[in-house]
Formats: C-alpha cells, sequence, structure tokens
C-alpha cells in the first residue's frame, strides 16, 4: 500500500495512444521508398496547334526550356503511417502523387510501394464522362483490382456513403464538381487497399461531405492503413499526420512532426525566411504592412493574469494597430499546451462580429471570454489577424504568451468538463 502522503496520478491516455503508435510505427515495415526521385518536364519555345502549323512552318524553332518539378526527393514511409506534404502552389505536391500513383515516369531516382495503392489524386481522373456512376464504378473498382462481382457488391456502400442515390443512372459528364469529388473518394475508399494517396481535391466537396472524409480518415488510420495526404489545410496535418513533409519548388525542405512543418508552411507561405528560435521566442509572420498585433494577455475580473483556476472566467484580450486602410478584419486567437495540442480556436468572423472599416490609426482591443475547463498545463497563445475571410494573414505572432491553468487535482484528462453523477436502484 502507497505512504498516506503520495499523490496518486493517471496518465494522461492521449500521451499514452500516441506513445503506442509511434513505437508501432518505429517498427513497422516500409510502405513506400522514394530514393533520388527527379521529375523534369520540357517546355517547348513554340507550340504547334494544328497540323497545318506544322506543314507551313518546318523549320520553326524545336528549343524548350526544362522545368524541374522534382529534384532528389528522399523519403519512407512506414506501413500504417498517415503522412502529410504540404507546400504552396506549384512546389511538386501534386506531380509527387501522381509519380507515386504511376501517372507520370521519373526521369531519376526510384520508387518502391509495398500493397495494393488506391489513388485518389485529381478530380476525373479514371472516370468517363460519358458514361452513368454505375458503369464507371464498376469499371473504376475492376481497374484497382477487385473482381466484377467484388464490384457490385460494394455498388450500395459506394453510392449511399456519396450519396447520389438519385443520380446513379446520370452521366458524368452532367455531375458538378463536388458529385464527382463524392463518387471519386467513396469508390476508392472501398477497394481494401493498403495504399491511399489523396489530393487536396477534397477541399471541392462541401462542409458535410468534408467532415464525412475526416470520419474515414479516422477509420483507416485505425485500421493502419498507409495514407499519403496532400492538402493546403494546416489544421488537417495537425489533426491526423503522425509526420509531414514540406515542399518547395520541388525540393523537400523539411520532414518532422506536423506542428513544425504547419509552422514552416505558415512562414514560408507569409513570405518569411525560416530560422532556428528558442522556444521562448514568439515568431512572427505575415505582411505587417497594413495592421500589427501590439501585445496579447490574459484577463480575469479586467486583472491581467498570468495563470488561473480551472473553471474560472477567462479573457483573452489583442490590442492591434492600423496602419493602412483594412476592411472587416477578422482577428483570431489559438491557444496549445505545451505538447502542442490545440485547445482552443477563436474568431471574431466565426462568432458573427465584423470589425468594420479600419482605417490607419486606428487602435483598438478585441477580448475573447472563455471558460476554463482545460487540464492543469501552461498553454501558449497564438493571436492573428487577417483579411476578411481569414484566407490572408496580415500578423501572426506564434506562441506570444503563456497562462498556467491550475487545480486541486490532477485526472489525467486533457480537460477537466463538468459533469453530473445519478445513481439508481436497479
Amino acid at each position: 500500500m502507497a505512504p498516506a502522503n503520495t499523490v496518486s496520478r493517471v496518465t494522461a491516455p492521449a500521451e499514452t495512444a500516441a506513445d503506442t503508435r509511434r513505437a508501432r510505427l518505429n517498427d513497422a515495415p516500409v510502405s513506400i521508398e522514394i530514393d533520388g526521385l527527379a521529375k523534369t518536364f520540357r517546355l517547348p519555345h513554340q507550340q504547334y496547334s494544328t497540323l497545318k502549323e506544322r506543314v507551313l512552318h518546318p523549320g520553326r524553332s524545336t528549343t524548350f526550356d526544362e522545368f524541374r518539378a522534382l529534384e532528389d526527393v528522399n523519403l519512407h514511409i512506414r506501413e500504417g503511417e498517415f503522412f502529410g506534404i504540404v507546400g504552396r502552389n506549384g512546389s511538386g505536391k501534386s506531380t509527387l502523387l501522381k509519380v507515386l500513383a504511376g501517372i507520370y515516369r521519373p526521369n531519376a531516382g526510384r520508387v518502391a510501394i509495398h500493397g495494393r495503392l488506391s489513388p485518389f489524386i485529381e478530380l476525373g481522373v479514371g472516370f468517363n464522362p460519358d458514361l452513368t456512376a454505375r458503369d464507371n464504378i464498376v469499371i473504376n473498382a475492376v481497374m484497382m483490382g477487385l473482381t466484377r462481382k467484388e464490384a457490385r457488391e460494394r455498388f450500395d456502400r459506394i453510392i449511399e456513403f456519396a450519396e447520389l442515390e438519385e443520380f446513379v443512372d446520370l452521366k458524368l459528364k452532367n455531375y458538378s464538381s463536388g458529385m464527382s469529388v463524392r463518387l471519386g473518394f467513396s469508390t476508392a475508399i472501398q477497394i481494401d487497399s493498403d495504399v491511399l494517396l489523396v489530393d487536396e481535391v477534397l477541399a471541392v466537396g462541401d462542409a458535410a461531405f468534408q467532415q464525412k472524409c475526416f470520419e474515414e480518415f479516422t477509420r483507416l488510420r485505425a485500421e493502419n492503413k498507409t495514407i499519403v495526404f496532400v492538402t493546403h489545410d494546416m489544421h488537417s496535418v495537425e489533426r491526423f499526420c503522425d509526420r509531414a513533409m514540406l515542399i518547395e519548388r520541388g525540393e523537400v525542405i523539411e520532414i518532422s512532426d506536423p506542428r513544425t512543418i504547419a509552422r514552416a508552411y505558415n512562414e514560408l507561405n507569409f513570405g518569411r525566411l525560416l530560422h532556428e528560435s528558442s522556444p521562448d521566442d514568439d515568431q512572427r509572420f505575415g505582411d505587417q504592412g497594413s495592421a500589427e498585433i501590439v501585445e496579447a494577455w490574459f484577463e480575469h475580473d479586467g486583472e491581467p493574469v498570468k495563470q488561473i483556476a480551472q473553471g474560472q472566467r477567462l479573457d483573452i484580450a489583442v490590442s492591434l494597430r492600423f496602419h493602412a486602410t483594412v476592411e472587416s478584419p477578422v482577428v483570431g486567437v489559438t491557444l496549445r499546451n505545451e505538447l502542442g495540442h490545440t485547445y482552443l480556436v477563436a474568431t471574431t468572423e466565426w462568432n458573427g462580429v465584423d470589425l468594420g472599416h479600419r482605417a490607419a490609426g486606428d487602435a483598438i482591443v478585441v477580448r475573447f471570454s472563455v471558460e476554463t475547463p482545460f487540464a492543469t498545463s501552461r498553454y501558449l497563445l497564438t493571436p492573428s489577424i487577417a483579411r476578411e475571410g481569414g484566407a490572408n494573414a496580415i500578423d501572426v505572432r506564434e506562441d506570444l504568451t503563456s497562462l498556467h491553468v491550475h487545480g486541486t487535482r490532477d485526472t489525467g484528462g486533457l480537460v477537466e468538463l463538468p459533469y453530473d453523477v445519478e445513481v439508481t436502484e436497479s
């Protein structure tokens, strides 16, 4: 029996699950091998659009430029790993997926995939627009390795997931882009593949279908499927991926944990050079020309605080100054614990608050009021300001300040949600 003054603590379940998964992946065999991969495209200076032009101008220059889409890519992805690939438009992400899928032949290097592959990498690829959804499903399923009998047996599940029961006999050329995405993704996940390639075409689907896809990601991840996921959504990278890779102009910049890659992507995307900094230094990116975050802090009952008890009301204050006119800017805050888990994301836009017309010289303070059911830990605050719609960051200050949440007990949970207990006689 433990001494009376010994405090019993429970290990956080999320940490245990993450540690177990990391250990399993470290021991897993390699599923995808990429060694020294290079892909180059030839871009002719003179392009002929008709046979007549070729006949009339046979002596025209046939010179061309070379565009290096991928250069010396080296990557090993383990069986069961959920691997993210991020980068700006034109960085080579989709080209890499097409090489993995066998659509493009590499100019140099080696690619090996162990297991059955199911690609979902481009809207409409593999579908015949003059055939109905019914025919396309059977043809695609057979091309991916199923028998015709297996394809027909899974037909109903594919259509049900895609929510296209009313359109099975409609030709695909009459489908909207969203309907085509639903059909393609639904077909791909029914193939019993070992490796799934998913491009950012999921962004075409509506919010409800995207959520269904994310639930499928969770299921496939639990079933130890290897997934390569190309996206611009850093939240999805942090939510699902075990590791991620940042690629720029065909070259691998970094391969690391999801949060590190998400931060590096944001820095690169907003034009800031990557650099090393100490954990206590906040990192800043965005154009910062039209507005800036001056300061951010926590308040309780109107007073600044650096620590707070569980369950108390908390205000998160962000001070901003404008240097040029900005219409309806969006202010947001993100809270993460020391392990990098995101606990809170809030914006003025999601709350229906319009900051209106802001002119040069304006100075405002935006406050977000929240409860604190967080587990005892230190939490890091990242405030941000973006243009209308939240797409283009003006100023983001990563881990600008911190707050310590304390409590009388440590259950090991990620949050300490209030709950009731009822006992009845059976």
